[in-house]
């Protein structure tokens, strides 16, 4: 009785390497994964079932069992470096392989990229010790695995949309704070820029969605504002930064785009200059050189920021916000944010827009820089080199003749 209870709390990971990776497997007694998977490994305990797909060769392995809980480079030399989320391995009785793994894992219900729920591991088990004489009418519908899945996907391309501010079930920030972050955002500045334990720095904190964010995912974050608005942001003036410098692994900054929308009424605030006037950059600049001076040498900076348009005049914010960042940073890329949820997102002003010839501000700018390393500027001396795949057009086009 006690052996059937402590089965039927068992929950396992799936690990996924390749032909070239497989050996380095088993020969560490090591599986790892790339921060896509993170969360993933990060979740494993000792003692938790394991099992490892090869994706080239579509053979399953297991069962092994987590000799220590899932971390950052446990052997940080392993695979080159570039899969530092590990854990120790050891033997879970007779290792042994299911062929055609991906079929038999679609039949049974489960998926390599998540945690696997716990009757999904007990049918595993039984399938890998007895492939012949396992019965499929013993398949039930899946009870929910550890709730990783709650957050959002990390982006791949260079346009974001989201159709709320926030995600999980906690709240990220204060979705009623006018010009408030979405979360997700953040979230995809954190997971692909950080590590655990990171500190991440936000100087115009607003309501607080950047700690809330840094809070779940395991970052440690200082926040300031002019003004504060709960208790874990510490009220300061973005352009003096109380910290050491080169002392920061990431910041994020949501800045004011002008005097458009009333924040609070401190006599410092930038967001109470116009975006028609140069003081307004030349204030953001200084936000700029602090940022600067505490972030650490290659880490990055993510800076959200609108355009403005008013009273038939353009302004574009954005670009001349990047100039600015331009002289500090090198550019990793920008992001076009979809704009919703704002007071514009009516019918009225789609109507207006139409009959007055103007256009509704429908996206943001996420620019994404990083402070140059020594390293990169001595690589800014040599010309790059770069093979371009060239594909003839008109031998693709004879391809479609009769």
């Amino acid at each position: 009785m006690e052996e059937s209870q402590q089965a039927s709390s068992l929950s396992g990971y799936i690990f996924a390497c390749t032909e070239k990776s497989q050996k380095e497997c088993f020969d560490r007694m090591l599986f790892s994964t790339n921060k896509l998977y993170e969360d993933k490994i990060l979740q494993v305990k000792k003692g938790d079932p394991l099992f490892l797909l090869n994706v080239d060769s579509h053979v399953l392995f297991g069962a092994f069992k987590a000799k220590s809980d899932g971390r950052t480079n446990i052997i940080p030399e392993a695979w080159g470096g570039k899969y530092p989320f590990q854990v120790e391995v050891e033997n879970h009785g007779e290792i042994k392989s299911i062929n055609n793994a991906e079929k038999i894992l679609s039949k049974l219900g489960i998926s390599w990229k998540a945690a696997v729920a716990e009757n999904k591991t007990k049918l595993l088990l039984d399938y890998l010790e007895d492939p012949n004489g396992f019965s499929w009418r013993r398949l039930i519908p899946e009870k929910p695995a550890t709730k990783i899945n709650d957050k959002p996907r990390l982006e791949a391309t260079t346009l974001w949309d989201y159709p709320r501010q926030s995600y999980g079930k906690t709240l990220k920030g204060n979705n009623k704070y006018a010009g408030v972050t979405p979360a997700f955002i953040i979230y995809n500045m954190v997971k692909r820029y950080t590590d655990p334990n990171d500190l991440v720095v936000d100087p115009m904190a607003g309501s607080g969605t950047t700690i809330d964010v840094c809070k779940e995912e395991g970052r440690m974050c200082i926040a300031y504002d002019i003004v504060s608005t709960r208790p874990d942001i510490i009220q300061n003036d973005a352009r003096k930064i109380p910290l050491s410098n080169e002392s920061v692994d990431m910041i994020f900054i949501d800045s004011p785009y002008g005097d458009n929308i009333d924040y609070n009424d401190h006599r410092d605030n930038i967001g109470n200059i116009s975006s028609e006037t140069e003081r307004f950059y030349e204030e953001l600049e200084k936000v700029i050189g602090e940022s600067h001076r505490i972030l650490k040498s290659g880490k990055v900076l993510g800076w959200l920021i609108g355009d403005q348009w008013i009273k038939k005049r353009f302004t574009p914010v954005g670009f001349k916000v990047h100039h600015r960042l331009c002289k500090y940073f090198d550019t990793v890329d920008m992001i076009c944010v979809a704009r919703r949820n704002q007071t514009s997102n009516t019918g009225i002003w789609y109507n207006r827009a139409l009959r007055f010839n103007f256009y509704l501000r429908g996206f943001k700018y996420l620019f994404i820089m990083r402070k140059p390393s020594s390293t990169d500027l001595k690589q800014q001396q040599y010309k790059r080199t770069i093979n371009w795949a060239q594909y003839s057009r008109v031998k693709r086009l004879d391809r479609t003749l009769p």
